[in-house]
């Protein structure tokens, strides 16, 4: 197996128009400083936008996508406010409070929040209180574990599609369906190391 580390954050929202967005920002990963977002509309058709062609083959082969492009994605991020332009995609948004449960999150060591043994034992916990996992199987044989160290939920969300407008902020419902598990529900943004063994 080799081990992949990628640190950033993932951001993920529904829209009133039933269109749910997840991105990854990725600061620190072993393709470089990338991002991606993963699209799927109310018909269930899912889209991956890569920024490159070497994290779009990554991604599609840990998830599963309906449609994969490559794209120029720009995420601009000032305080709690988050730019996102990606192909056909803009998405601008608020974040907001971090909840108790973020709260709780940040008082693990990063050290330790970022550890695979860690992360795996808190998947059933997660699971009982939130209704996600932290480690899955992924695709190709693929193992993956998040590691969440933060979480505010999101004020304010306003998103649009070639221009056709995709409605403002929506709980993440029914759940996306490119991996093991989804999002939270609760439109927000985490802070996450996320670890993918390959074989």
């Amino acid at each position: 197996m080799t081990r992949e580390r990628f640190d950033g954050w993932i951001l993920g929202t529904g829209t009133t128009s039933g269109t749910r967005l997840v991105l990854g920002h990725w600061p620190r990963s072993p393709l470089g400083a990338v991002s991606d977002v993963m699209v799927e509309r109310a018909d269930g058709h899912r889209t991956l936008l890569a920024q490159t062609a070497e994290l779009a083959d990554f991604v599609a082969a840990t998830y599963s996508f309906d449609e994969v492009r490559v794209v120029d994605v720009a995420v601009g991020r000032e305080a709690e406010h988050w730019a996102v332009d990606a192909g056909p995609l803009r998405l601008r948004v608020r974040a907001g409070r971090r909840p108790g449960l973020g709260w709780l999150l940040r008082a693990v060591p990063p050290p330790l929040a970022r550890t695979p043994a860690w992360v795996g034992l808190l998947d059933g916990p997660a699971q009982l209180l939130t209704g996600l996992h932290t480690r899955g199987s992924a695709g190709n044989g693929r193992t993956e574990w998040y590691g969440v160290q933060d979480l505010h939920r999101l004020r304010t969300v306003s998103a649009s599609w070639d221009g056709a407008p995709l409605g403002g902020l929506a709980r993440v419902d029914p759940p996306v369906r490119f991996g093991f598990g989804s999002v939270p529900a609760e439109p927000s943004v985490v802070r996450v190391t996320t670890t993918v063994d390959v074989p």
